[in-house]
């Protein structure tokens, strides 16, 4: 089979101008249109002429012309007394392609955004909906009240969960009722976090700890599902604390939603507050919740049976600043005639 050369526009004028050009049954002129392309491709065979020489066997060419050439062509093939036969090509391979593309381009973004997810999630997708909460084991980190300091009213308030921590059936001997759920109230950074760590280290119970803000995410019902996966974790670790940081971002005031009662964080208090209604003390799970901002906490979360009981922990005074001092200044190296005293009558009040 003879090989097909390609042809420049310019030299199949020449050849077609020379009479070269053949157009026979064998060699027919064939004129191929794609749709779709902006090109045309002549198809035929041209018989080589050389000085003195016999004519040779027709050569196989294609010419590729423009559309807008094709007038011009059809004019010099009429004059030149020849008719090329049109044959219609579709690529439907390549318009495939080219309709498939933007899909598999959005299936592939898809897929790597869903990974992404599930690397970040470290436990699969399955496990979306897995609560976020972080336990801390009893001997990793262990803070107890000698760490927490200028809030001894509120250790003093807490000294009852620690003794049920430590010896539930002593209070249900007695018939003794412990509230299911604490509310610490007071300013950012009065040491509300520290004091539900040292509870769960002076009972030697494992501290579950998690934020408010990580229940609520743009998919609904995964909110829900998170709290009630961190009840479930809590009754499998029982004695234990649940402590939930910054509660007033999914215990706001319901009906102040985008999505009115459709709303996620509405779907997430709802869930907690039916799993805080769904078990018992004697369980040996406390939920301790930390807020800044009680006045936007929904009412029903303050109903008895919830958080009915509030643990105010205010700024430090001048004693409690010194004892503050004293703590962190056990580790460090002081210089003599460095009277910690002084120092804390100068920042009363402080967090």
């Amino acid at each position: 089979m003879q090989p097909v050369e390609d042809v420049p526009y310019n030299r199949f004028l020449e050849l077609l101008e020379n009479k070269q050009i053949v157009n026979d049954k064998n060699y027919p002129l064939q004129l191929v249109v794609e749709d779709g392309r902006p090109t045309q491709t002549l198809r035929g065979a041209y018989i080589r002429q050389g000085a003195g020489a016999a004519p040779s066997q027709p050569m196989p060419f294609r010419t590729t012309i423009y559309l807008n050439f094709t007038n011009d062509l059809q004019k010099k093939l009429a004059d030149a007394g020849m008719q090329p036969a049109i044959k219609t090509e579709s690529n439907m391979l390549a318009q495939t392609v080219v309709g498939f593309l933007p899909i598999a381009l959005f299936l592939l973004v898809l897929y790597f955004l869903f990974r992404q997810q599930i690397r970040m999630a470290g436990k699969g997708a399955l496990n979306f909906g897995k609560s976020k909460a972080r336990m801390l084991a009893r001997d990793k980190n262990k803070i107890t009240f000698r760490d927490v300091a200028g809030v001894e009213e509120a250790k003093d308030e807490v000294q009852e969960l620690v003794e049920f921590l430590r010896d539930p059936k002593k209070f249900q001997k007695l018939g003794g009722r412990i509230p299911k759920g604490v509310l610490m109230v007071g300013p950012p950074g009065t040491g509300k976090t520290l004091l539900a760590r040292a509870i769960a280290g002076e009972a030697d119970v494992p501290f579950f700890s998690i934020s408010g803000s990580d229940f609520v995410e743009m998919f609904v019902g995964v909110g829900a599902s998170r709290v009630r996966d961190m009840f479930e974790q809590g009754k499998k670790s029982a004695p234990c604390i649940i402590f939930i940081d910054e509660i007033d971002a999914v215990g706001r005031h319901r009906g102040h939603g985008v999505g009115g009662g459709h709303d996620e964080r509405e779907q997430t208090l709802n869930a907690l507050l039916v799993e805080m209604d769904g078990f018992d003390t004697q369980e040996g799970v406390i939920i301790i919740a930390a807020t800044n901002r009680p006045d936007v906490l929904d009412p029903a979360l303050l109903r008895p049976g919830r958080f009915d009981r509030q643990i105010t922990v205010n700024l430090p005074d001048v004693k409690g600043r010194e004892e503050i001092l004293r703590v962190h200044a056990k580790k460090v190296k002081l210089a003599e005639g460095v009277d910690l005293a002084v120092i804390a009558r100068g920042t009363p009040g402080y967090s």
